[in-house]
């Protein structure tokens, strides 16, 4: 299932390998991050809606990434790679970096929320390189 060279079934591949990949990266680190974002246990915990709030913003993010990547080279791991790379570096580390210290945040918590992204983007990446 195609829309405009983006494989569909390859985005849904790459939000729902991300979203797992979130699980695993939060539930590992997730004492670590609560206190690095200063939050009680309770206040850490997410709610079934900021889970479907996230996979939504996963799937969004596959299919803008497909996009970028089909129009910036072409399908494959490599482009992927290379994208995510670039667009980690470019956007979502700079953001972060910006956002948390005008936030007076943790550098911990940015270490642990760009190896998020960056992790997200090359999982994305990769899945979507190789299913198209």
């Amino acid at each position: 299932m195609m829309f405009d060279g983006i494989n569909l079934l390859g985005v849904a591949a790459a939000a729902v390998a991300s979203f797992a990949f979130g699980v695993l990266w939060y539930g590992l680190l997730g004492s670590v991050w609560q206190r690095a974002a200063r939050l009680s246990a309770d206040q850490a915990r997410p709610t079934a809606i900021t889970m479907l709030v996230t996979f939504v913003a996963d799937l969004l993010m596959a299919f803008i990434f497909a996009g970028v990547i089909y129009h910036a080279g072409g399908l494959s791991v490599n482009s992927g790679l290379i994208s995510a790379g670039m667009i980690w570096t470019g956007f979502f580390l700079t953001s972060l970096v910006v956002s948390q210290r005008h936030q007076k945040l943790s550098p911990l918590l940015t270490m642990i929320d760009g190896g998020h992204w960056l992790g997200v983007l090359v999982i994305q990446g990769v899945v979507i390189g190789l299913v198209g």
